[in-house]
Parts: C-alpha cells; structure tokens; sequence
C-alpha cells in the first residue's frame, strides 16, 4: 500500500502504547487496507517508511531532457568528433546534478567506478585526488536523474534548455515549460493508485 498522508496525529492505546493516527486523502488509497489487517492478525509485521512527500519528475519531463539533449548533440557533432546524447546528458548531469563525495580505498577506485556506474548513463565519478584519510582517494560521485525530484529534474532541464538556446536550438516556450514542470508527479502519482 502506498499512500499520501496530509496529517498524523500520535496517541496511546489502552496499553500505553504509541500509535500513529494518519489522515489519508483518498478512499481508494485504502484499497490493501483488509489484506494488510488479515497479515497483522495472522502475526506478520509491516514494513511502513513515512517520509516527506516530494513530487517526482514526470515521463514526459525525462522523454523532453532526451530529446533536448539528441539535438544538442547533432548540433555539436562535428564527421571527427561525433557527440552523443549520452555525452550532453553527462555533461548537463557534471554541471548541475546530485553529486556526494567519498573516500574510497586506492586499491577500491576502479571497482567503486565501475559498480556506481554499471548500466546506468548519469551515475558517474571524478576521482577528486588524494583524501585527508592514508590510502584513500575521495570520489565524487554523481546521481542519475533516475532517482531525481522535481526540483533536481527542473535545474536539469533549465540546464539544458539554456544550452539549447545558446546553440539556437528550438524548445518550448516558457509557459509550456512551466506546464511540463508542473506536471511533474502527478502521472507518478496518479500510476501508484
């Protein structure tokens, strides 16, 4: 059952045990609820992970960073020197994406690369040079948009747009961006029900 929560409310039980009260929007989120109460009854635990909603960017947001990013490539692209959208999208992700930095063991560098990355086009390393910790070099490590919100996936987008324009490549307006922006989630949301 996944669900969006718009209150919570703590209280005890005859026991004095802590229970969370949560206010649930929508009656159809509720769906599972008869199966969840049949698995406590029969002694199952649930998992339950309540965390701050963040919308999420939407397949037409992503489907419009690819085609931005395949014509910024053709534009780029010189019979030499070929350009890829893989390489404007890892460019765009170098410039404005989630990053964190670690320490990772030298004799660890190459597999801690290849496994960040492996199968995955924006989850990419710099190694940033010798760490404060003997025998470690700390590596920053880029996130995919895959695992973006809303507000991560817009910087990408604008990012992109802006070097669209640069190359005078056409986009959309900025109230059809603005549309596509505040689409974001809602077909998120809207396939979780």
């Amino acid at each position: 059952m996944k669900t969006t929560v718009t209150a919570i409310r703590p209280q005890y039980n005859e026991n004095n045990i802590p229970e969370l009260i949560l206010t649930c929007p929508h009656r159809s989120d509720l769906a599972d609820l008869p199966e969840l109460k049949a698995a406590l009854a029969n002694g199952k635990t649930l998992d339950v992970e309540i965390k701050v909603h963040r919308n999420k960017r939407s397949l037409d947001a992503n489907g419009f960073c690819w085609v931005m990013c395949q014509k910024i490539a053709e534009k780029l692209s010189q019979p030499k020197a070929p350009v890829t959208k893989e390489d404007v999208y890892r460019q765009s992700i170098r410039q404005v994406g989630q990053f964190t930095i670690l320490p990772i063991r030298n004799d660890a560098v190459d597999t801690w690369i290849y496994n960040w990355g492996a199968g995955r086009i924006g989850w990419i390393c710099e190694n940033l040079g010798d760490s404060k910790l003997e025998g470690y070099s700390n590596i920053r490590s880029y996130y995919g948009s895959s695992v973006y919100n809303t507000k991560d996936m817009a910087r990408l987008i604008d990012y992109i747009v802006s070097d669209a324009k640069e190359l005078d490549i056409e986009t959309l307006t900025p109230s059809e961006l603005s549309i596509l922006k505040n689409e974001w989630g809602k077909s998120n949301e809207n396939q979780t029900k």
